[in-house]
Formats: structure tokens, C-alpha cells, sequence
């Protein structure tokens, strides 16, 4: 295994891939100065006082003072420096690339889901509860406990699960209607045979206006009432599970073409390989997908300040390339408007990794996008439109929760989340976790389903882990395989939430 790796050959630093100590000669006869942890930056020529620091071909911030081959490049001598506001109107047609080419394509290819009545498909048929507020959790735990029985006569029914959360109530104007887009939005997802929506009664987020955000045109998929108004509201939600057990059951399990999977794309705990091996290799299944005209979904917006150019050389439209600088522009607004820095992140998690700035971490962060046109791009509580054969930009913040309940709610069929230092969070779709180097998949066997570390040992290229990755995704789809976060019982939802409490 190389001790370090050149990303970009216009780049000025390197990447250890392994603890290096000073006086340790690497590429090309350079002598590291210094130790430098695994997953951080070495220089790897003279970099001027205010000269640019390049890594992925891009500069990832600007040197405070003069580095010497063979330091260590990190906070203590680099700072960021992100570019000014973008300008709309610079689309050039022409210009969105041509599908990548990978080892296999996967055009015609099929996995088993289940097709529903209004077209779209789910890779898991389950019944699930939205609560309209916090309030009724534990109520929605305790009818979903007392209603396992009631679905074991039915084979094709995944299990029951509670869409837990604490809002839904003293929620105001676009605060209350944000809640209630993302929890209508997951109300809606394929992979929910059938829902119990469950209010209180009293909340600001009440159940006819809930249901009217809703929006469901099949009534047999869909049971709701209020807490307040059942004298046993265990046994009344007991009695509904019935009905939408004897529903959701009738579905089966059929091929359907890999067109139509939607997988959504995300990172959490970065570290200094995450822009070289997992992220990379999400970015493939990201390729093999759109070629096959399905559809892969990336948001994390602060996470594309600082590689916003990357997206958008690869626009489709000009609807798009301005949709996409309104999308990076509105959240530099929203950091702005409380008076919080653009460049906060990255996290300490990630600095001790080896991320520097949050352009680092953006170059890094976008790879999961791969080459692929960029197709569309989704607001907040928006879904996706499936079978379009590219990248869709999603609205949303970096935090893994929120990002993750935002690509549940647009409709994602799974999530691949990245992870460099390791996290067991689940949510409401099947989560897919991928370590980028292979001592966490070893330590945390437990969390991790597919290991992209091979890259970074030297023992496997991106194309034939990206192979071995679709497969085992075909095999989750068709529910021959469920994902460590399923397994373990871990799933979860967080919202964006932006405004005031009464």
C-alpha cells in the first residue's frame, strides 16, 4: 500500500494514506518535515504566502504563510476562501457531460419491488405511523407494538414502524408548513403500503389540515383520527391497523426495472479518504444509475459551497444551471440572515480527519454526485421525479438527520451514507452505510454494510467495488438483504426546523 496518493495531477499536495513520520521519504523522493496523520494533507512542492492550495484540481483555500515540501497542510497554515455570490445566466449549452463509462452497465437490468396503484414502487411494503405531533409518540409505539400480531398473517408486509418526531405543535407560519411538507412527504413514500396518521387534537399542525397537505387520492391506504377524540386510542389504532394490514398485504413483490430506483446520496463523520473512496464510489453508483435512467439524489448545500462550479459545469438546462445557483445562493442567505460564518464547517470530527476548510470538504462531499448530468433540482419536502436519468440537486442543510429524513422524504428508495469515522444512525428508508477506510469497517462491523477502504489498501479500483456495490443494492431492493440500520432496529427522522416556538 502507497504511503501517500497525488488526487488531480494539477494538485500541490498529497494524501497520506497511512501515518507518516518526519524524515520519511515518500513520492518521489519528498521527505516529510514532519508527522502528518493518516488521511491529511503534505505539501508537495513550495507554496507561496497567499498562493492557492489545490487538491481535486481545485483550490481548496489559500497558505497563510510560505509551506515547504513535506509539511503538514492543515488549519494551521491554510485558510479559506470562498468565492463571492454566484451570478445566474452563465449557462453554456452543451457543456453537461456525457454519461461516464463504468466496468458493467446497467441498462435493463431489474430489481423485485412493489408497484402501486398510482405507478410509482417501493422496495419495502410497510405500514407506517406519522405522528402530526411529538405529543402522541409514545402512543403511536405502544399501537404499533399491540399490532405487530395483526400483520404476521401476512407475508409481503415488512413490519410496522412510527415516524417519531417532537414538533407538530406552538409552530408558526413557514415553520408549521415546512413540518408539515416533510411528514406529508414521508406520508406519501412507495415504501409505505399504508399509513396511520395520528394527531393529538389541540396541536398547530392539526389533522385536517395535515391531510389536506396530504393530499392522498387512495383512501384505502390511509386511516387517521385524534388521540383526544377515541376513548381507547390503542384499541382505535388497533382496529385501523387492521384495515391497512388487510390493504397493504395484497401487494407482492415483482420485477420492476432499475430505471425506476431513486437512491439518495450522503456523508456523515468525513474524514481525509472520504473524497477518495467511498464518496468516489457512491459517485459511480451515482453514474451506473443515471445511465440506467434511474435517478440519485444529493443535497447537504453548505456541503457544495466551494465546489458549487463542479455542479454546475454539469447543468443540463438553463432552468437548472440557475436553479442550482439560487439553491447554493439562498443558503448562503439563510447562514447570513443568523448571522452565522458561511465557512463554519467543517466539524472538529472532520478536521481531526484531515478536512481543512469547507471547500476541502466540498470537493470531497460532491464526488458522491458522480459525472452525470444534473437533471433537476428539489426543494425542501419536494419529490423527486424518477426515470430521468441524472442527478438531482435537493434543498437541505449537512446534518445527517435532517439531510437524511429530506432524501427519504424526496422520495429516495435507500440512502448511501459515507462515513469515514463511523455512525449508526438509520432512517425511515433503508440506509446503506459504506466506510471509506477498511480499520472502521473492521471496528465497526456491526454498522457498516460495504467497505470502500480496498481503494485506499491498493487491493480493488473503484469500477470493481462500484460492481459488487450495485449488486448487493439489487439484493437490498428486492428485500433479500436488509441493511445493518434495519437489522439493528435503527431509524430515525429529524426536521429542518427554522422559526419560532410559542
Amino acid at each position: 500500500m502507497p504511503a501517500t496518493l497525488k488526487i488531480h495531477p494539477s494538485d500541490n499536495v498529497l494524501v497520506a494514506l497511512q501515518p507518516v513520520v518526519k524524515g520519511q521519504t515518500i513520492e518521489g523522493g519528498l521527505v516529510a518535515a514532519e508527522d502528518v496523520p493518516f488521511g491529511h494533507k503534505i505539501a508537495l512542492k513550495p507554496i507561496a504566502a497567499g498562493e492557492p492550495v489545490i487538491k481535486y484540481g481545485y483550490s481548496i483555500g489559500v497558505a497563510k504563510r510560505a509551506i515547504a515540501p513535506g509539511e503538514h497542510v492543515h488549519t494551521q497554515n491554510v485558510s479559506s476562501a470562498l468565492a463571492a455570490e454566484l451570478k445566474r445566466g452563465g449557462f453554456k449549452a452543451g457543456a453537461a457531460p456525457a454519461f461516464a463509462l463504468t466496468n458493467r452497465s446497467e441498462k435493463g437490468r431489474t430489481f423485485d419491488g412493489f408497484r402501486r396503484p398510482d405507478g410509482s414502487v417501493g422496495v419495502r411494503n410497510e405500514i407506517w405511523i406519522v405522528n402530526t405531533v411529538g405529543c402522541v409518540n409514545h402512543t403511536a409505539a405502544r399501537i404499533a407494538e399491540a399490532a405487530a400480531k395483526e400483520i404476521a398473517k401476512y407475508p409481503s408486509i415488512d413490519g410496522i414502524f412510527t415516524v417519531s418526531h417532537p414538533f407538530g405543535c406552538s409552530q408558526l407560519g413557514d415553520d408549521l408548513v415546512s413540518t408539515q411538507k416533510i411528514l406529508a412527504a414521508l406520508a406519501r413514500h412507495p415504501n409505505a403500503g399504508a399509513v396511520l396518521v395520528l394527531g393529538l387534537g389541540c396541536e398547530n399542525n392539526q389533522l385536517k389540515n395535515f391531510l389536506a397537505a396530504l393530499d392522498e387520492k387512495n383512501a384505502d391506504r390511509i386511516r387517521a383520527f385524534n388521540a383526544q377524540d377515541a376513548s381507547d386510542e390503542v384499541e382505535t389504532g388497533i382496529e385501523m391497523m387492521r384495515e391497512l394490514a388487510a390493504y397493504a398485504g395484497k401487494f407482492q413483490r415483482e420485477p420492476i426495472p432499475v430505471s425506476e430506483l431513486i437512491v439518495g446520496m450522503k456523508c456523515g463523520g468525513s474524514d481525509g479518504l472520504s473524497g477518495i473512496t467511498a464518496n468516489p464510489l457512491v459517485g459511480r453508483i451515482a453514474d451506473k444509475l443515471a445511465e440506467a435512467g434511474g435517478t440519485a439524489i444529493l443535497t447537504e448545500v453548505p456541503e457544495m459551497f466551494g465546489a458549487e462550479q463542479v455542479l454546475l459545469n454539469r447543468a443540463c438546462t438553463s432552468e437548472v444551471y440557475d436553479e442550482t445557483i439560487d439553491l447554493v445562493n439562498d443558503f448562503r442567505e439563510y447562514f447570513r440572515k443568523h448571522n452565522e460564518p458561511i465557512d463554519e464547517n467543517p466539524s472538529p470530527g472532520n478536521k481531526d480527519g484531515g478536512i481543512t476548510t469547507l471547500a476541502d470538504k466540498s470537493l470531497g462531499c460532491v464526488q458522491k454526485g458522480g459525472t452525470s448530468p444534473i437533471a433537476q433540482v428539489l426543494n425542501y419536502g419536494q419529490k423527486a421525479q424518477p426515470k430521468l436519468g441524472g442527478i438531482a440537486l435537493l434543498q437541505g442543510p449537512g446534518n445527517d438527520g435532517v439531510s437524511g429524513t429530506a432524501l427519504s422524504g424526496a422520495g429516495a428508495h435507500m440512502v448511501l451514507f459515507t462515513t469515514g469515522r463511523g455512525n449508526p444512525m438509520g432512517f425511515p428508508v433503508p440506509t446503506v452505510k459504506i466506510s471509506t477506510n477498511s480499520p472502521l469497517a473492521e471496528r465497526k462491523s456491526t454498522w457498516i454494510d460495504f467497505n470502500a477502504g480496498p481503494v485506499a489498501d491498493g487491493t480493488a479500483t473503484l469500477d470493481e467495488l462500484a460492481d459488487k456495490l450495485f449488486d448487493q443494492l439489487i439484493e437490498i431492493a428486492s428485500g433479500r438483504t436488509r441493511t445493518k440500520s434495519e437489522i439493528n432496529g435503527y431509524r430515525e427522522i429529524s426536521i429542518w426546523k427554522d422559526g419560532v416556538t410559542l
